[in-house]
């Protein structure tokens, strides 16, 4: 239990409302801990927090094309490493042939979500078939591999030493966001069934402490005939979150966690209507995340807080600086230019800073930084 220093006070110009029905011409900033589940104050400003001209040093907003990257591997171990630090390993892993081992990860569950292609996941549970936008959770140490006609692209996100959990929905009900009875598990199919005929020998690449260990078996080693218990793979798509809304207020990032861990969550950006109320605000309020790096992939559809952002991109935005929506995105926000979204994306955040992979370097966006100038 902590016990914050918790006076509310408040000086000058405000709103008593945040993010809502701001003083004349002012730019609101939320200052907060604990990402957004914290202490925060909202400070009320005449010119835009954001409205830098120069910038030196490393801690920096930043933008990578993950397209650009052309490694292709069967390994997920291979994929090159993106961003990681103690506790998360993010990389982005492109296949484009089946595997023909298996692979455990010994490290921590994985949780893989796929932005293009679909094959089929066989586990030590069974089969899974899967398509673009689907979350897969493979707990620590489950034995796998997909087959799959054509390339599929992931992002993998390792909780290092840790298992991920679902979020507490508290006064909302254990039904919102979405039911748990949406997660599907593996089957013990014919697919399943079929595999296990195999009469080569089939090797196991077991990853502990980012080293490989490989096991040989004379068979298939995917040869259950059943199981029963509350451990186990999950698979949800994001066509089936339901997020949450509010016409009057926008609400936090953190009200759209999916997945999480203990020193990060994962969250999910799906369409849905943009606030109404003529006094509430329309896009991301500008704020200091001061406890955590925000790191947002773009799986699909337009970025309305963003500019010449798509999918495939990434970007990360380190704490200790003000950050919030482009210039353009926060004047067609001010107008209500558009009455709901279509973006999809993925928003990483952690705790704990993160080292970028040298992968990074040939494909990022060195003028991101200036993108918040005013044109």
């Amino acid at each position: 239990m902590k016990t914050w220093i918790n006076i509310p006070k408040s000086e000058g110009i405000i709103t008593r409302q945040a993010h809502a029905d701001f003083p004349n011409e002012s730019y609101e900033r939320e200052l907060g801990k604990e990402g957004f589940f914290g202490p925060a104050t909202h400070m009320y400003h005449q010119k835009n927090p954001m409205s830098w001209i120069k910038w030196e040093g490393p801690l920096r907003p930043r933008s990578f094309d993950l397209n650009k990257l052309s490694n292709l591997t069967q390994s997920p171990f291979d994929a090159p490493e993106i961003l990681t630090n103690n506790f998360m390993r993010l990389q982005f892993w492109q296949l484009d042939q089946s595997m023909d081992f298996l692979v455990r990860n010994g490290d921590g569950d994985d949780l893989l979500f796929i932005h293009e292609g679909q094959g089929d996941l066989f586990c030590d549970y069974g089969h899974l078939t899967f398509r673009d936008g689907d979350y897969i959770l493979l707990p620590r140490g489950t034995m796998w591999r997909i087959e799959c006609d054509s390339t599929v692209k992931a992002l993998i996100i390792e909780t290092t030493n840790d298992s991920y959990r679902l979020p507490e929905k508290g006064i909302l009900g254990p039904q919102a966001i979405f039911d748990q009875g949406m997660l599907d598990t593996p089957v013990i199919d014919d697919a399943f069934k079929e595999q296990q005929h195999s009469k080569r020998e089939w090797s196991v690449h077991i990853k502990r402490r980012n080293q490989i260990s490989k096991v040989t078996f004379p068979h298939s080693p995917l040869d259950a005939m059943g199981w029963k218990g509350n451990l186990h793979p999950v698979r949800i798509n994001w066509r089936d979150i339901r997020p949450l809304m509010s016409h009057r207020y926008h609400l936090p990032p953190s009200a759209h966690t999916t997945f999480l861990s203990s020193r990060f969550v994962v969250c999910t950006f799906c369409p849905r209507p943009i606030e109404s109320d003529p006094g509430a605000l329309k896009v991301p309020f500008f704020h200091n995340n001061d406890d955590y790096d925000e790191i947002l992939f773009y799986h699909a559809g337009e970025f309305f807080s963003r500019d010449n952002i798509g999918p495939g991109m990434m970007s990360v935005h380190p704490c200790g600086f003000t950050h919030g929506p482009h210039p353009k995105a926060f004047a067609a926000g001010a107008k209500h230019a558009r009455k709901e979204t279509n973006e999809v994306a993925v928003m990483i955040d952690t705790r704990d800073a993160v080292d970028f992979g040298s992968s990074l370097n040939p494909v990022e966006d060195a003028n991101y930084v200036n993108s918040w100038r005013q044109s």
